[in-house]
């Protein structure tokens, strides 16, 4: 599993969950997590949650964390419980590193996205492609331009540059290990 922060800044809009775009725009082959900051807003012709489309949601922040998973030749329900996991790592990440407006108190994990209280951290998705399951998870890095109430990486006394290297690292680490467990087992009659 490759990882890379891209350093520069570019708005996330829904077209970059699309198959080799850590290989085709940042020259990364093969399974990978790659992240970035920059805003986000995602219009309906991007937009791939059936339930995000019928309910005409509007997804959009001044600044958020993004990353994006590629692994290849799996189905989506793999995509789905690679999207868990990372959820799930995240969550325990910010649940021990965050300060601010977490003293005292416990984010959680609702599927694939983080709370604390009422207020949403993160946004996330999984999909198939022909070759590749990807997954778009991104953090709230402000407050600023969202629809929702909303808690940020800011809110969390939180730099998103360590934030997203310490992420891509945990989940490289887990994915590698999940590997060797699948190569480790004998079959059964």
């Amino acid at each position: 599993m490759e990882t890379s922060f891209i350093e520069k800044k570019f708005a996330y809009d829904g077209s970059q969950l699309c198959s080799l775009f850590a290989y085709l725009e940042h020259g990364i082959l093969g399974p990978s997590i790659v992240s970035w900051v920059g805003a986000c807003s995602i219009p309906f012709d991007h937009m791939v949650d059936g339930e995000d489309l019928l309910e005409k949601a509007v997804i959009q922040s001044d600044e958020m964390l993004h990353f994006i998973i590629e692994v290849f030749d799996r189905d989506l329900f793999s995509g789905v419980a690679l999207q868990r996991l990372f959820a799930s790592i995240a969550k325990d990440y910010v649940q021990s590193h965050g300060k601010g407006l977490l003293t005292g108190k416990s984010v959680r994990r609702d599927g694939d996205d983080i709370y604390l209280d009422t207020k949403k951290l993160s946004i996330s998705i999984a999909t198939r492609s022909p070759v590749s399951v990807m997954v778009h998870f991104a953090m709230n890095v402000t407050n600023k331009g969202t629809p929702v109430e909303t808690l940020s990486l800011q809110d969390l006394e939180l730099d998103p540059v360590r934030v997203a290297e310490d992420l891509m690292a945990l989940f490289r680490r887990e994915f590698e290990s999940i590997t060797v467990a699948t190569q480790k087992v004998r079959p059964v009659p």
